[in-house]
This record gives C-alpha cells, structure tokens and sequence, in this order.
C-alpha cells in the first residue's frame, strides 16, 4: 500500500496538507492519514476526492488501492478485493445504497491536495 507523509498542515487546522497534485495520477488513488484516520484520496481526470479507506465489505483499508473510472457517468472507485463500487462525490455504494463512506472535502491550492479533516456529516457510514 503505498503512504504518503504530510508535508506540513495548512494554514487552517480543520484541513491537512496531504501531498502535491502530480503526486498522485489522474485514474488512481494513494492512502493518506488525515487526523489519525486512513483517508483514500483519488484522482479522476477532471477531479480530486477524499473517503474513507476501509471497505466495509472486506473489513479492510484498501480503496485507495481501488479501481477507479465511472457507472453511467458516476464517478466512482471498486474495493480491490469483492469490487464493490462507491461514488466518489457521495460516498455511497452503488451496489448497496445502505452502505455509505465518510466524504472529506477536497481542495487543490497552489499545486498541493489539501483534505478537510473531519468528514462531512449525513446518514450510516463505512468505518
């Protein structure tokens, strides 16, 4: 599983500076801790997202090792392990719409990926 330190906490404490966007290429994501909870930051082409890493189904923190593309124009990231798929701006599963992943805000600051770092708040999570 690749991890990547915080560089340096942003100038706000409720966001963590969590790498530099070329860090991480369009179509994958890498494993971020993100006040002391395991965050999968993914990019898409046109996007950047921030869930929880553990997959509820496996019982394991492995999304952001997931495979990531879109259903039906969905943004969305499947567990490595049974496949599930989550969407990516919800964290909702696509398969089981009881299940849902905690949802950082994402912002991209002078080349830098900065994480929110409470999630955002809304029905059952994952985790």
């Amino acid at each position: 599983m690749t991890a990547l330190a915080l560089v340096r906490m942003s100038e706000s404490p409720e966001w963590e500076d969590v790498c530099a966007l070329d860090q991480v290429l369009p179509g994958t994501g890498v494993c971020a801790l993100v006040a002391g909870r395991q965050v999968a930051v993914v990019r898409t082409k046109d996007a950047v997202y921030a869930l929880g890493n553990f997959d509820p189904f496996s019982k394991a923190y492995v999304l952001s090792r997931g495979i990531v593309g879109d259903r039906a124009g969905v943004p969305k990231i499947a567990s490595p392990i049974y496949k599930q798929s989550f969407d990516l701006r919800t964290g909702v599963c696509l398969d089981d719409p009881k299940v849902r992943l905690p949802v950082h805000e994402v912002r991209v600051e002078r080349g830098r990926i900065l994480v929110r770092c409470h999630p955002r708040s809304g029905g059952p999570v994952g985790d």
